[in-house]
């Protein structure tokens, strides 16, 4: 790869290419790091900060107009984006003049926390264990994934939220991370990762509250909320890809376009499509989106596939981008 100084084909460029695999391993068996040494809780919090300064509150007087709300916001999504990527740029810069193994294992510690299949797994595995206890259970285990209302869900609906839930962030949390640290390394997994954060907590077209106050995130988070679905663009279709081929659905990809169509997002409806036929259930919104409505309603035994292809489906992503480090 272009950012590697070492012979991709040598043993020092094969130890480099290991640091994907390294990070799931990592991330399988250690979990995340604590919050205060977490890369992503500290963009969180400067996004909240910042958020909370830029977003007019919901009802009173605007001091800028929409234009100028929209552009400040975006600047400062620029400016913050342009730091995470340089800091994480002189740090991969740094650790690569180092001998190849323990930039190897660098790299792989750090990658990481910019990913985090383990945690979303074992939370939808948890709505399915609280979902067997309670409906109140499941919704409110639900809570900790979506953002969406589920206090009125039905049983159904709460699992086929979580499954949702996998098959989109299965892209945001692993695929997209590693598919921008193979072409441009740590910087661009970190890029992606305060990408997909920012559009999470600015990336609303509403009202939205923030440290108790409503506030209008409409022109704050369209930058935002954009340069989530640029980025995101090609991950989310190669996720959907590995999704049907390893969930047993190659058949059915024809099929997945018009499916992935079906949703307001540009990306997320490509690996939720995929996971609704590789499970042949249907997935839905209530009023707003329905994936594969001649599929049957989803059971207990469906999430437990879907976490087993959402494993399959890692280990490949994994693999693949320890493969393409080294052409």
């Amino acid at each position: 790869m272009i950012w590697l100084p070492f012979d991709s084909f040598g043993a020092e460029g094969v130890l480099i290419a290991c640091a994907p695999a390294l990070a799931l391993a990592i991330d399988r068996l250690l979990g995340e790091p604590p919050a205060r040494w977490h890369p992503v809780v500290w963009m969180g919090r400067w996004l909240g900060w910042a958020g909370a300064r830029l977003a007019p509150a919901a009802g009173a007087p605007r001091v800028l107009s929409d234009a100028r709300v929209f552009w400040v916001a975006a600047l400062a999504w620029c400016a913050a984006a342009a730091a995470v990527f340089a800091l994480a740029w002189l740090f991969q810069t740094w650790v690569l003049t180092q001998p190849a193994w323990l930039a190897a294992l660098a790299l792989g510690l750090f990658l990481k926390p910019l990913m985090a299949w383990a945690l979303l797994h074992d939370e939808v595995l948890a709505v399915e264990r609280a979902l067997a206890q309670s409906l109140p259970a499941g919704r409110a285990q639900l809570a900790r994934l979506v953002s969406r209302d589920v206090a009125d869900l039905s049983p159904h609906e709460v699992r086929e939220s979580a499954i949702e839930s996998l098959a989109e962030n299965l892209n945001d949390s692993l695929v997209a991370p590693l598919f921008w640290f193979v072409l441009l390394g740590l910087p661009g997994a970190a890029l992606f990762r305060f990408a997909n954060t920012a559009d999470a907590m600015w990336g609303y077209r509403g009202e939205r509250t923030l440290a108790g106050v409503a506030r209008d995130w409409t022109w704050t988070g369209k930058w935002a909320a954009r340069a989530d679905d640029v980025l995101a663009w090609l991950p989310a279709r190669l996720t959907a890809l590995l999704i049907a081929l390893l969930g047993g659905a190659g058949r059915a990809l024809g099929r997945l376009p018009a499916e992935a169509r079906r949703t307001p997002s540009p990306n997320g409806g490509w690996p939720m499509g995929a996971m609704a036929l590789a499970l042949g259930v249907h997935l839905r919104k209530p009023g707003v989106y329905t994936l594969n409505a001649a599929g049957r309603t989803p059971e207990p035994a469906d999430t437990l596939r879907a976490c087993a292809i959402g494993s399959r489906t890692a280990l490949a992503a994994t693999l693949l981008a320890c493969a393409a480090l080294l052409v």
